[in-house]
């Protein structure tokens, strides 16, 4: 498996793989049209681009400002003409884009075509990635085994195989997801788009403070997921958790464990490193793409991250926390992607705070027990990409049903 610095990707919203991967993709076509000019030895430089957005990135690209993102790399080199085809879909992933350069008398420089797969990655179709390998295991099964048979957790694997660096990239994640949440707990107003979304992060907030404890913990936990999904929806600053239309699951949980239960910063981190071996494997072997697979793969898988977290700083064994991984995926198996209007709004903020709610429910779930359960997180993993590959593609990212046609 791939870093889990994969998972955890500081940038701009709303979506990780319409807007983020996109962007990655136009800067990447840069340097490729550059290398093909330098080496060729053409004259007159790069004239025009030509995107091609199809399948789901075309269907709610306007929303998700694909457009934006592309023309914002390549408009300042040379005009740039995005042609959008929501009615084709490419065989390797729904994601696809073409991308043309021209030069002088319209000849073409280069030609490419790469698919956005989820959390701001891309891929080719039939090349390997060029990331490093560096966890030889890739199932939770295996690293369960390992846990129990060395004695150590699941963070301790991650600093084994990622090494000691790990821990001031996730340091600087820690601080962006903290950075968020006051962002958008100081933020009113309405988000950006036709639907006229208020943010609600700001009065969730100050209504919590006039309840007990135990409303009041809930209510705060609400009002710090809906302050990053709402920073998102504005194209602000976030961090995939795994991915944009995700990003508010996680700091929530552990911004308000790490307030009200005064866990150390330390302990905050080596949660996140569990977090995010567990989204590296869900990432691995099925997807992260609400294209791909629905918003199963980014709620649910999130929701998995913040309860394998939340377990652990709770002093959960190896097998608790697998299994409030497990069943923060399992009861969000089937969760369909259909985002009104093709935004990262409606319904994806307010499921943001709702699976933040579950994760501290599974957290506790798994509490009561010794770990023991009979459907493991892989066999859910399996489960889910089956799902997604059954699900119709109007409920995955498309726009044209669900939720997104009322």
């Amino acid at each position: 498996m791939e870093s889990i610095r994969e998972i955890y990707k500081i940038g701009h919203g709303p979506s990780s793989s319409h807007t983020m991967g996109p962007r990655f993709a136009a800067e990447r076509f840069i340097k490729r049209v550059r290398d093909v000019i330098k080496f060729t030895h053409r004259s007159g430089g790069i004239k025009q681009f030509e995107v091609t957005l199809y399948g789901s990135l075309a269907a709610t690209g306007r929303g998700h400002l694909t457009d934006v993102a592309l023309t914002d790399i390549l408009m300042p080199v040379a005009p740039t003409r995005i042609v959008w085809r929501p009615d084709k879909f490419l065989p390797f992933h729904p994601n696809g884009m073409n991308f043309k350069a021209y030069g002088d008398h319209d000849n073409l420089i280069d030609d490419w075509t790469v698919y956005s797969v989820g959390g701001g990655d891309l891929a080719e179709e039939g090349k390997p990635s060029y990331k490093p390998q560096l966890y030889k295991m890739s199932t939770i099964d295996e690293i369960l085994h390992w846990c129990e048979s060395t004695g150590k957790t699941y963070w301790e694997y991650v600093d084994e195989c990622e090494g000691a660096g790990i821990w001031d990239y996730l340091a600087t994640v820690w601080q962006a997801m903290v950075a968020s949440i006051k962002r958008g707990l100081d933020e009113e107003g309405v988000l950006p788009g036709p639907l006229g979304v208020r943010r609600k992060a700001a009065s969730y907030y100050i209504h919590a403070q006039g309840y007990n404890e135990s409303v009041r913990s809930r209510g705060l936990t609400y009002a710090y997921a809906l302050a990053v999904s709402e920073e998102n929806a504005a194209g602000h600053l976030i961090v995939t958790a795994p991915t944009c239309g995700s990003c508010g699951v996680m700091p929530a949980v552990l911004y308000h464990l790490y307030n009200s239960k005064n866990f150390s910063t330390r302990r905050i981190l080596r949660a996140l490193a569990t977090a995010g071996l567990f989204g590296n494997v869900v990432k691995t072997n099925a997807s992260i793409s609400g294209a791909e697979v629905g918003c199963q793969g980014e709620v649910g898988v999130a929701c998995a991250m913040a309860s394998a977290a939340a377990t652990q700083l709770f002093g959960g064994s190896p097998a608790q926390i697998e299994y409030a991984a497990e069943m923060g995926l399992e009861h969000h198996l089937g969760l369909t992607c259909d985002p009104m209007c093709g935004m990262v709004q409606i319904p994806c903020i307010e499921r943001n705070a709702y699976a933040a709610a579950r994760a501290l429910d599974a957290n506790l779930y798994s509490s009561f027990s010794d770990g023991t359960h009979r459907v493991s997180f892989d066999k859910v993993v399996r489960v889910m990409k089956q799902t997604g590959k059954d699900l119709p593609s109007l409920y995955k990212e498309t726009s044209e049903g669900g939720l997104a046609v009322l």
